[in-house]
Order: C-alpha cells, then structure tokens, then sequence
C-alpha cells in the first residue's frame, strides 16, 4: 500500500520551508499521519517577516505570483483570504544610462515584440539591431540554450545587459548568458521551437495573454508580509493533528524493509511509510547519498547563488521618492546594488500602518559575486545608502537598518537544468515511498514551490502525472517588480 493509501499511513517531510509545509498540509488532507523535521529554528525557509522601524516587512521573498493559482488558492485555504493585497503599484523604473527610466511594456521577460517596446532605455544602434531579427536565418535551440545568448544573436547583446539581465537577475540573482530557456522561460523556449523571428515569437505569446484576457493582479502580497504564509500554513498542519518540530536536523535517512523508511533526526528514530525531503540540493544530496547516490550526485552539482536584502527605514519628511515600486539595474552599469523596492510605495498596508515612515529594500549580490557579500553589515547599508542617493537623490540618515543574507539562497537554473531535473526524479522514483520537492526543480518563485509539493504527494500515492507534467513544462518565476 503506497504511503498516502491509508489514513494509517506516516510520512516524514525533511524541510519546513513552503514546499515542505505545502506537502504536510496536503497529505494530512489525505488523512496521512505527518511529522515535518526541520533542522533551523523556525519554519518558512526563504519567507521572512519581520519589523523595521514598527513597520511590518518582508526580509526575504515579498511577492507572489498570482497569474498561477497555487500561492493564492493556498493563502486561502489556510485563512489569508482577508489579507491578500495586489501591489499599490506595479510601475517600476529601470537605472540605466544614467537616470531612472520608465520601465518598458510589451515584452516577455525583456525580449521585445518590437523595438519600440524598448525606446528610451536602448540606444539607437540597439533598436536598430532589434529590427534585424527579422531578416536573420533560424538559430536552432535545440533540447536547451542559454537565454542570453539567444535573445543577443537574435537581437543583439544590448537588449539581454540593459532588460534581460535585470529582469532574470531579479528572478535567480543569475547571469542571463548561462541561465536555461527551456527552464527559465519556457514559454519562449516554445515559442522558439516554431518561429523563425524572436520578435515574431514574443507578439504571438503576447497575442495569446490578450486572447486568454487574464484579468486581476499579476501579483499578489499579503499584509503584514507574504512570511506570514508559511506560519499560517504551519498553523493549520498543527491544527490537524500534523507535527513540525525545529531545531531537529535529520542525520541518517535509510530504507527500512521493502517499502518503509528510517529517518534519524537527533535522538528520535522515526519509522516512515513514506519520505518527502523538501531541503535546498545540497542537504538532500547529503541525506540521499546512502539510498539514492545517482540523485545525490546530481543533486550536489546543483549550483546557488548568494545575495543580501538591505532594508531601511526613513522619516517621511525626510525623503521625496520618485513614483513607482521601485527600480532595477542593469549589471553592465557597474553599480553595487541590483535593485531597491520602494515598499511603503508597493504594499498599501505598509504606509497604512507607518503613516510617518518610509521603507525601502535593496538587494546585492548575483552569482559569482562574491566580493560585495564580504563587506560586513555595515559596508553593505553604506553601499546601498551611496547607490539610493544617486539614482533617487535620498540623503537622509535612515531610523533603522538591517541587513537579511541569503548565502546560497537561490539555485541555478544552467543550460540542462530541465534534464537534470528528469534524471534525479528518476532516480528517486526507483524507490518506492520517496519523493523530493523545492526551488531547484520546477521554478524557484512560491507557486512553483507549492507546484512541486504537491506533485511530490502524489508522487508517494503512485501518481507520476503531475510530476512528469513540472517535469517537461517547469513554472515560469516572472519577475515581481523591483528588488525581487
């Protein structure tokens, strides 16, 4: 009998971040006995709420995808349903050339439908070199290509370093010349496949949104911070009997006869119907080298990205922000920072409740960058305060600071990520009652988390259709405005 047949059923999740806390919500749905072990002290994993200033903010991810329904539909079932909140504004600007300009629309991702789209951010000679796609030969993807690198011999390498950079950077902390299409933006690897002209590509995706006439916010937060998703969730999982405890990392994880497994997690021994293990790559490839050492091989090439967030808090009255959410830059301006939320300006419940201060987010760091991220705390406020009063003029003392880092916090997605991904499930498959979930497999933004969990589920009940559905086609983590 697979795990989740039977009421009677125990499955242990080995991480309670979202995609963990997701898969014990979902399986004691199922009338599935539930332990969750998690080796910090808290639940929620890259979902940090928190205060500055009296203010209640986000220090890690702040917004999530509301196009996709999983992150809403799940803020709902877990009692959120009042506290949902769409962006104040979705207007973001781009640092670039030398001032802030006005974030451009009609693109997928920073790839144009025409080079209109990108007037005032792109030089002449970058439009110009847009209107060639036209007349080029067909560049073949294949089974992967770099998005970067595609998009530039499409469209020339301006349109990737001013738009494409900022935008995936603000997705992965990645460079956009080694970042996967397939996994990254597999809408437009798709498109790809059948189109000879980029630009052609991009309109007929942009010609299918408009006929699919999606409506309501492209994203959606929560108030008091979109960290209150994961203890929300926890909360409910307590309530129906689940068990979560922190500060108990898993150190041995065997098989345990034909079908049952042995979990080791301090000095309890857990015997298990079924495993799902929801941790970052590296842990998992150390918990399942001794069962699965073909996955934790592949598990343990996966590569991650460090990064810092540096949130400030202002007097009002000391500072006069441009409109908008806030802004990108591009890699190639050589600035330190990569972006800054405005997020008294972003989330309504934010200025509600702190009439009389400011918030603000920057964000440092992108893969192998590793220098900047060895300033200590206050190196970092000093870099991101200097950056601020060059594209905003704020040159105001802030009330309060502090500085969130994320070492190793978001993995990559390499050309081959999409068959790396296939390989570990295949190999976790040829053990009956395991199944992985998380950020490094099918899209790293909250839906995508939430996607895996519950195809990992399924997956424990002998359902495979929802994991070879991620599996071919992963969850496209757009960009959720400025600083994410």
């Amino acid at each position: 009998m697979s795990a989740t047949g039977s009421s009677a059923g125990h499955v242990v999740v080995i991480g309670a971040g979202i995609a963990g806390l997701t898969a014990a919500h979902r399986l004691l749905e199922r009338g599935v006995r539930v332990t969750v072990l998690e080796a910090s002290d808290r639940v929620g994993g890259k979902l940090l709420p928190g205060e500055i200033a009296g203010a209640r903010v986000d220090f890690g991810a702040e917004s999530m995808l509301a196009r996709r329904p999983e992150a809403v539909a799940l803020a709902r079932e877990v009692g959120l349903t009042d506290r949902l909140q769409a962006p104040a504004t979705a207007t973001a600007s781009l640092w670039t050339r030398g001032a802030l300009r006005p974030m451009p629309k009609g693109h997928v991702m920073g790839v144009p439908g025409t080079a209109a789209a990108l007037s005032g951010v792109l030089s002449d000679e970058g439009l110009a070199r847009i209107e060639r796609d036209a007349e080029l030969p067909r560049t073949e993807v294949g089974d992967d290509v770099a998005v970067g690198e595609y998009v530039a011999e499409r469209l020339g390498r301006e349109v990737v370093d001013r738009l494409v950079e900022p935008l995936l950077g603000g997705v992965y902390a990645g460079d956009a010349y080694r970042i996967s299409m397939r996994s990254a933006v597999p809408q437009l690897y798709q498109a790809a496949l059948t189109h000879d002209s980029l630009t052609e590509a991009v309109r007929e995706i942009q010609a299918r949104a408009a006929a699919a006439q999606q409506t309501g916010p492209v994203f959606m937060g929560i108030e008091g911070g979109v960290g209150q998703l994961p203890f929300a969730v926890a909360e409910s999982v307590r309530e129906r009997g689940g068990e979560i405890l922190t500060g108990t990392p898993v150190r041995e994880l065997r098989r345990n006869g034909a079908s049952g497994w042995r979990v080791v997690a301090g000095e309890r021994v857990l015997e298990a119907d079924g495993v799902i293990v929801a941790v970052p790559a590296p842990a998992a490839a150390g918990l399942l080298g001794a069962e699965a050492p073909a996955a934790a091989a592949e598990l343990g090439a996966v590569e991650y990205a460090s990064m810092a967030l540096v949130t400030l808090a202002y007097r009002r009255a000391d500072t006069d922000l441009p409109d908008g959410s806030g802004f990108l830059v591009p890699p190639v301006e050589g600035r330190t920072i990569k972006a800054s939320t405005f997020a008294s300006q972003k989330w309504g419940w934010i200025a509600d409740e702190n009439p009389d201060v400011v918030v603000l987010r920057t964000s440092v760091g992108r893969y192998g960058e590793t220098a900047v991220l060895e300033r200590d705390d206050a190196g970092l406020v000093d870099v991101s305060r200097h950056d601020l009063r060059e594209a905003t003029g704020l040159a105001a003392t802030p009330l309060e600071t502090r500085v969130t880092r994320w070492t190793d916090g978001l993995p990559q997605y390499p050309v081959g990520h999409h068959a790396r991904v296939a390989r570990i499930r295949e190999h976790v498959a040829k053990l009956p009652g395991l199944a992985v979930c998380g950020a490094q497999y099918d899209g790293v933004g909250i839906p995508a988390c939430i996607a895996s969990a519950y195809a990992a589920v399924d997956q424990l009940a002998g359902d495979l259709t929802a994991v070879r559905e991620l599996t071919a086609n992963p969850v496209q983590s757009l960009h959720g405005g400025a600083g994410e």
